[in-house]
């Protein structure tokens, strides 16, 4: 476009040149084709409009958007046009607590009043694409800022619309998906309705207040306290479960050789017994028999 105005201001200086002074006059042709060969040079060069991969161009005429997207590749464009690119890939817009990690400086979390009316700090990462088809629209509607101008209004709107129908712990535990369905559905509506495409929808973090915090945690350490006294519990009814197996045991072994056990059967066992005995290292001299017939068992 630049190159286009000056050549169509040498080719004017030209003509003007030539009805002045006779000596200059004779270089006005010089300078005139000077001015016709920028010109046609701007509209060559203006006439190919190169549109990165990932991106659309909208074209504008004096102010007057064109529906008609350019879309990646080369094309082939009036040359008086001039061409704004959208990117359209996805894109990620995040709010954090946390220093240089959010879209902002600083710290750029969400605060809400839950249904109990504590203040819950929220990160939030929303990932959305604008639709190629709606560029123009984004363009004569909102701009190039729309950043600024809708997703993050809107971003931060829903989840406070939301949360207040959560309390706080239910926000941080059980009802943690659900919230995360429903703010995705209200954000995704109003992002259809300005030419942006809502692809996917992150609570990264969920903070509660400091009170809440050391609640949960006593009843977590209550709850893990009791699970470990059942443990004990378990294992001591286990335990006297064994032994009063083992006495069972014991007793029954004891009825059964009270009552079945013979003379000849107890003497057979007692000859065992002793014959141990005297099998063993530290055992030298032992006389056996109940006085009839001793037998005498050396160590060697």
């Amino acid at each position: 476009m630049f190159l286009i105005i000056l050549g169509l201001l040498i080719t004017t200086i030209s003509f003007i040149i030539a009805k002045t002074d006779q000596q200059i006059a004779k270089f006005s042709k010089l300078i005139r084709i000077a001015g016709i060969v920028l010109t046609l040079l701007g509209a060559a060069l203006s006439m190919f409009k190169v549109v990165d991969a990932g991106q659309v161009g909208v074209k504008t005429l004096y102010g007057k958007v064109d529906n008609d997207v350019l879309y990646s590749g080369l094309n082939i464009i009036n040359p008086l046009v001039e061409v704004t690119t959208f990117d359209v890939k996805t894109q990620n817009y995040t709010m954090s607590a946390i220093h240089d990690e959010g879209s902002k400086a600083g710290d750029d979390a969400i605060r809400i009043l839950t249904s109990d009316g504590l203040e819950v700090t929220i990160d939030l990462s929303v990932l959305f694409s604008v639709q190629p088809k709606d560029a123009p629209k984004i363009l004569k509607e909102i701009g190039g800022d729309y950043l600024d101008k809708v997703v993050r209004p809107i971003a931060r709107t829903a989840i406070r619309d939301n949360a207040v129908s959560y309390e706080a712990v239910a926000l941080y535990s059980t009802k943690r998906q659900e919230f995360q369905n429903k703010i995705f559905s209200t954000i995704n509506h109003s992002f259809a309705k300005r030419g942006l495409k809502l692809e996917q929808l992150l609570i990264r973090n969920v903070t509660l207040p400091e009170s809440v915090r050391k609640t949960i945690e006593s009843k977590i350490n209550a709850e893990q306290d009791a699970q470990k006294m059942q443990f004990v519990l378990q294992k001591e009814k286990q335990e006297a479960e064994r032994k009063r197996v083992e006495a069972q045991g014991i007793a029954d072994y004891q009825h059964i050789l009270s009552t079945g056990l013979s003379d000849k059967q107890l003497q057979y066992e007692s000859i065992k017994a002793q014959k141990e005995i005297a099998l063993s290292p530290n055992t030298k001299i032992i006389i056996m028999g109940n006085g009839k017939n001793p037998v005498i068992l050396g160590s060697n």
